[in-house]
């Protein structure tokens, strides 16, 4: 399964900027839906497109495993 790093890397760019970023905020410099993006946040196993992994990166700066990591489904606790 793959888990988006989002939570992390917009708390990252808050630290780096000394500002609070909003989701609405990702979104707009994105043009990814609001809603999109509160999927690949908090759904288990969302499934999203590499055009909104490339503005991801995009927006962030940074390369694709800052943005997505694999995760062993067998050894997540249930």
């Amino acid at each position: 399964m793959l888990r988006f790093k989002l939570k992390e890397m917009i708390a990252k760019r808050e630290f780096t900027d000394g500002r609070k970023i909003t989701i609405g905020e990702v979104a707009e410099e994105t043009s990814i839906h609001r809603m999109t993006r509160s999927r690949m946040i908090n759904q288990k196993g969302y499934n999203t497109g590499s055009e909104n992994l490339n503005r991801m990166c995009k927006y962030f700066k940074c390369p694709i495993e800052d943005i997505v990591e694999y995760v062993d489904e067998d050894n997540i606790k249930k």
